[in-house]
């Protein structure tokens, strides 16, 4: 039988993954990536920025981290070398085409919404094909391949910029300065991205991971002589740490036994019963962690508390790292850094307004740390406006097992909803795909998995709050990955014995065997 061609469209860690995995089961992978080199939101990031979670999260399952990055945290240059690596080990370089925009993806084979299985028949495979438009941006030509199955491995953080839409009069066309998002920043090199913002009243609009490293980075080289702002709308919980009170986080947060404090989707009579009597406890633990991140950042002398519990930004995937938290609040005590909260602000001529409490802060530069429009990326790439439709027309992009869209036939997203690490699961989703590709389970019907996405939908609704669009599984990624593990066939319960399944904490290495 004729192996199958499957295209793979970015060479981030999703793509290269779903690469590696397609090529140990024989299937035929091209991947295809604007980009020069591989590595996603790697390849082009802020100089002083750093792994988010320990590196144990946040590793290949047969390809752990050198001994050689010592640190818990690497950098971005290690984390970019480690995934090179990987590629180079694994010989998946050969299957990538570098400096190639896939331009539109088109199905050529028929559709109907009377279908009750996916693709028509319940197979990944049909005689249908999907054509891949692509340009290569070095020659300007267009090439279009025709392949069997579609991998969209796109990312959330980067190439669509999010940027806040203004009344008339009120935005970036008033304001003499120069506007840039954090996506062009990160793309200047070190040096150039200095002498960007030297000597330049800065105003950082966000306070996430991004806008916080930018803010460093600018205060760290204009000092009190032109201090940074950062004008941010909403508190959310930062972590100075893994390890609150001395115990470390995966054991409040990433073992089975955490995932028993909380309501899970299509948990059954006993685990939902369960869920409630422990409740009490499930508060105490995030009180236990917000007590131990009031002790080492001063949130309340800066008005920073969130009002929010921090398990919800855990599950949402909105709590970030702040390693060394005293040294960015010494700068903001200083003056070099001045916190501004405001829901509404307008550009004037020479700054910004915050409408909040009418402060006017002047400016020479706005870098807006705002994140992207990763569902309009991905509606884009369709040629087909209803397959775009499908994917942008509910508040969260409806994918069962947060990989197939029931609607869109002989296709999967890898690496579009969030966790504590994006790797790892991009990993454990990789392997269900290929499984699935390989004929190993069957998908259930369209009804079934729309009716399990809509289980997910309330879950996240209830978890997350308004953040439920991110589509985050943070915080419960073993209860995610037991249900890719018995689609494959795999048990589900990945140590030895009662205590260490219920009390350890789950990771990557965990799911090397079968």
């Amino acid at each position: 039988m004729d192996k199958k061609q499957v295209a793979i469209v970015g060479a981030g860690v999703s793509g290269l993954l779903a690469c590696k995995y397609c090529l140990s089961k024989g299937f035929k992978p091209i991947v295809f990536d604007t980009e020069p080199d591989i590595g996603g939101v790697w390849a082009k990031t802020i100089k002083t920025t750093r792994l988010q979670t320990p590196k144990a999260l946040y590793q290949f399952s047969d390809f752990p981290w050198p001994t050689s990055v010592t640190d818990d945290f690497p950098t971005h240059q290690q984390i970019l070398d480690y995934i090179r690596a990987y590629a180079t080990q694994f010989d998946l370089i050969p299957h990538i085409r570098f400096c190639s925009r896939v331009k539109g993806i088109s199905y050529d084979g028929p559709l109907s919404e009377t279908w009750s299985l996916w693709n028509g028949t319940g197979e990944p495979f049909t005689e249908c094909k999907w054509n891949v438009t692509v340009e290569n941006t070095q020659t300007a030509t267009t090439q279009v391949y025709t392949v069997d199955f579609v991998i969209l491995c796109l990312g959330r953080f980067k190439d669509v910029p999010n940027i806040p839409e203004f009344p008339a009069g009120k935005g970036p066309e008033v304001f003499k300065g120069q506007v840039i998002h954090s996506m062009e920043y990160a793309a200047m090199d070190d040096n150039a991205a200095a002498e960007f913002v030297k000597g330049k009243k800065v105003v950082v609009v966000g306070f996430g991971k991004t806008g916080l490293d930018i803010a460093r980075e600018c205060s760290s080289i204009n000092g009190l002589e032109q201090p940074t702002s950062i004008v941010y709308r909403h508190d959310h919980w930062k972590l100075p740490d893994w390890a609150p009170w001395g115990i470390p986080l995966p054991l409040l947060y990433l073992n089975r036994f955490s995932h028993l404090l909380v309501h899970k989707p299509s948990e059954g009579f006993l685990l939902s019963v369960l869920a409630t009597l422990l409740s009490p406890l499930r508060w105490g633990v995030s009180k236990f962690v917000e007590s131990h991140i009031k002790r080492k950042v001063p949130l309340a002398k800066f008005n920073m508390v969130p009002q929010h519990s921090l398990s919800k930004d855990a599950r949402s995937c909105m709590i970030s790292y702040m390693p060394n938290p005293n040294d960015f609040f010494d700068e903001v005590e200083k003056g070099s850094i001045k916190l501004k909260k405001s829901k509404t602000f307008s550009f004037y001529d020479t700054g910004i307004l915050l409408e909040d409490d009418n402060t006017i802060i002047e400016a020479e530069v706005v870098i807006f740390a705002t994140g992207f429009k990763g569902v309009k990326k991905l509606e884009d790439i369709f040629e087909s406006s209803t397959f775009g439709q499908s994917i942008a027309s509910s508040p969260r992009v409806p994918l069962y097992r947060e990989c197939i869209h029931p609607r869109i036939p002989q296709l999967a997203i890898i690496g579009f909803s969030e966790s504590f690490s994006n790797l790892y699961i991009s990993e454990m989703r990789s392997k269900w795909l290929v499984a699935l590709l390989e004929g190993a389970f069957k998908l259930p019907s369209i009804n079934e998995m729309q009716k399990d996405i809509m289980k997910w939908d309330e879950y996240m609704k209830q978890s997350a709050g308004e953040y439920h669009c991110r589509s985050a599984i943070g915080a419960l990624e073993i209860w995610y990955n037991d249900q890719l593990c018995k689609d494959m066939g795999m048990d589900p319960m990945r140590k030895n014995g009662l205590l260490a399944n219920l009390f350890e904490p789950y990771g990557p290495m965990d799911y090397t065997r079968k």
